[in-house]
């Protein structure tokens, strides 16, 4: 029993690095709403095994490259990590509740495969917002000793990905990523939320930060997480009387760029 119950989590620790990265996992998994309930306990382990690649990027172009061309590298490094998928929520999500349209019409617009003209502004945007926090970060001397807070950025922005599939209905009725994960709950959710939280005091106390600045550290990052988050979920439900795929995506990439924010603050204060 004990067996089966370690094999059915290590296969929803490799459907979410599946689902939300293209690190290749050589694993066959049955991406069914049991097993996709599960994986939300470990999108927070997938957010990190990202945040750590991009620590070390930042390590190794700290090394030889200019601030700026490193910065362009790292956020190319950034969104190739998750094949540009919550991007791509961002874009479209932003092409639908910005077309000032009917909720039909903008989950139909949503659903498009070719991407707007607010689709457009707003990665634009963003992308720039990330470059010119990393080209700061690069800038920093301590940049290096905040290497753990950049790591665990990722942690809790998919962290609460899992927390808004579970927490706001589905938009599109039995369709969608919101339909396959029906079965996630508030169990899963605070299951990764343990996680996050000890990847987060783990990573902060092995970069040398006193207990004091771990657990402010902490605080911090849940308290930005779900006031960015909520704030998100509730405008996005509200336009669109539920959440989608695209929204999910586009929590992340909000969530991301309001964290990386308050890390450069962070980096000038310690």
């Amino acid at each position: 029993m004990v067996i089966a119950a370690l094999k059915r989590h290590a296969l929803a620790a490799a459907a979410a690095l599946q689902f939300l990265t293209r690190i290749p996992v050589p694993v066959t998994v049955p991406f069914e709403p049991v097993t996709l309930a599960r994986t939300v306990i470990y999108f927070p382990a997938a957010g990190f095994l990202i945040g750590a690649i991009l620590a070390g990027g930042f390590a190794v172009l700290k090394l030889f490259s200019p601030d700026m061309p490193s910065a362009v590298m790292l956020l190319a490094i950034w969104t190739a990590l998750s094949g540009g998928l919550h991007l791509d929520g961002w874009m479209d999500t932003a092409d639908g509740v910005l077309s000032h349209r009917s909720r039909e019409r903008m989950l139909e617009i949503m659903k498009d495969s070719r991407v707007g003209a607010m689709g457009v502004i707003a990665a634009v945007l963003l992308l720039l917002f990330k470059f010119s926090l990393l080209a700061e970060w690069f800038g920093q001397q301590n940049g290096v000793r905040g290497l753990s807070l950049l790591a665990i950025i990722p942690v809790w922005s998919r962290w609460w990905m899992g927390a808004a599939i579970a927490g706001w209905p589905n938009a599109r009725q039995g369709e969608g990523i919101g339909a396959l994960f029906h079965l996630a709950s508030g169990r899963q959710v605070t299951a990764g939320f343990m996680a996050a939280a000890v990847i987060t005091v783990l990573s902060l106390t092995v970069n040398g930060l006193a207990w004091h600045e771990t657990l402010l550290l902490l605080a911090g990052c849940i308290v930005l997480t779900i006031i960015t988050g909520s704030l998100f979920a509730v405008w996005l439900s509200r336009k669109l009387g539920g959440l989608t795929g695209d929204t999910y995506g586009a929590l992340n990439e909000a969530v991301e760029a309001v964290l990386l924010f308050a890390g450069i603050l962070v980096i000038h204060v310690i």
